[in-house]
């Protein structure tokens, strides 16, 4: 099929080159000259692990173009995907402006049937909106068919070729076959493609990011119960993870969730509820506890050094909100950071792969450090924020020869807190005694 794709950011990306690896030839586009020409070059804008490989063989191919002309883009595919940012407005809901924009251009520009699929993560009621802005300005005959994404951050290659299901909300049965016969490739394991109602497409979605977060969100609070009944919270999810109706996954207690999902769609839910006129009590929970979260760890070092941090150095690892992204949209290390250098301290920090990124945000509030080790020469304590794979196993005996004082605050709790205190470390975890 020829395929158009309507913003090339995360989503865009990820969601163009697979298709195209299937033998689509897809096209994808952005008002953002400067991120085109780079894509262009062969420079992948973002880290996710797998991407870069795959853009530059679908290139090579002839499968996969980028350009800014969303008119002819518009014109030469048979189906359309919408990608665009869905920014958090001031009220926590979600801004359509781009989603709209694009629909009006849609319906202006094409010239035969076509196929809009809803990409972006959009509130209850938006296939409608999109609907009715593209038939504003055409008489031709369209689908707008609702397909929210499920990719997480690090592993997102993975979760579009191997999808546990695909959702596709859709009133039409031509919208229906143009998604089947696109999803194909990827469902031959038998996972399911669930059409649906566009409404219930749109609040799957929400719904399913909710439902993490609140099992994050769960596991802090009771990591918090932890560390004042003198229980273990690593223990505690052993016991109630071996229960078949909870299991393991998202059971890890740390410094709180971020990203460009949780937190504002966690938000626009809320809102979506509150503008149909009911206030929910367990989503805005979700959300105040995470808030909270994000300050433990200062609360952490401020109990042990106290209030007053000037002249302090402290060593933090770990700046991506998770590992295996250099994205820092709504990071606990950022909360961090600002209340360290409130209080006084001097920060030193390293991560794998949002130096760049973390550059742009922070400038020359931080020290930037050229590895782990030489992030912890003469600080104070290392904190550890993002439990990346290399911070797992590191060399204590090394580590306390650069520290001037051995103390740990592990916001991951990826170290083992007895080893560390066998080797003359002051350990704090999170709900860890």
């Amino acid at each position: 099929m020829r395929i158009a794709v309507i913003g090339s950011g995360y989503v865009g990306l990820v969601v163009g080159t697979c298709f195209a690896d299937t033998g689509n030839r897809v096209i994808c586009v952005d008002v953002n000259e400067d991120k085109i020409a780079r894509l262009q070059r062969g420079e992948v804008p973002i880290f996710e692990p797998g991407l870069e490989e795959l853009i530059q063989r679908n290139v090579a191919e002839g499968r996969l173009f980028f350009g800014t002309d969303i008119a002819s883009a518009i014109k030469k595919s048979q189906v359309i995907f919408i990608a665009v940012g869905t920014p958090q407005d001031e009220d926590g809901s979600a801004d359509l402006r781009h989603v709209i924009a694009v629909a009006q251009a849609i319906g202006t520009h094409m010239e035969e049937h076509k196929t809009v699929v809803l990409k972006s993560t959009v509130p209850v009621g938006t296939n409608k909106k999109v609907a009715a802005a593209i038939a504003a300005k055409t008489r031709l005959t369209f689908d707008v068919v609702s397909n929210p994404e499920f990719l997480k951050e690090g592993a997102a290659i993975d979760d579009f070729t191997k999808p546990d299901r695909v959702v596709v909300g859709c009133s039409s049965e031509r919208g229906r076959k143009v998604m089947e016969e696109l999803y194909a490739p990827y469902l031959r394991t038998g996972k399911p493609l669930l059409v649906m109602d566009p409404p219930s497409a749109e609040m799957t979605k929400y719904a399913a990011n909710a439902m993490l977060a609140t099992r994050i969100s769960f596991m802090n609070e009771m990591a918090r119960i932890c560390d004042v009944v003198g229980a273990d919270i690593n223990q505690v999810r052993k016991g109630i993870g071996t229960d078949a109706r909870i299991g393991f996954p998202f059971l890890f207690a740390g410094v709180g969730y971020g990203g460009s999902c949780f937190p504002k769609d966690v938000r626009a839910l809320v809102q979506t509820a509150r503008e149909h006129g009911y206030s929910p009590h367990i989503v805005p929970a979700v959300e105040r506890v995470n808030e909270d979260q994000k300050r433990l760890l200062f609360a952490k070092v401020q109990k042990h050094f106290g209030e007053d941090l000037r002249g302090r150095t402290f060593a933090l690892w770990g700046l991506a909100f998770k590992p295996k992204t250099d994205d820092m949209r709504e990071a606990p290390s950022l909360v961090l950071i600002d209340l360290l250098l409130g209080a006084g301290a001097r920060v030193n920090v390293f991560d794998p792969e949002a130096m760049k990124e973390a550059k742009r945000l922070l400038g020359e509030r931080v020290q930037f450090a050229p590895n782990a080790l030489g992030a912890c020469e003469g600080a104070d304590a290392l904190l550890l924020v993002t439990e990346w794979s290399e911070f797992r196993h590191i060399d204590l005996d090394e580590l306390k020869k650069l520290l001037k004082q051995p103390v740990l605050f592990d916001g991951r709790n990826i170290w083992d807190a007895e080893r560390a205190r066998a080797q003359g470390f002051v350990y704090h975890g999170v709900g860890i005694r």
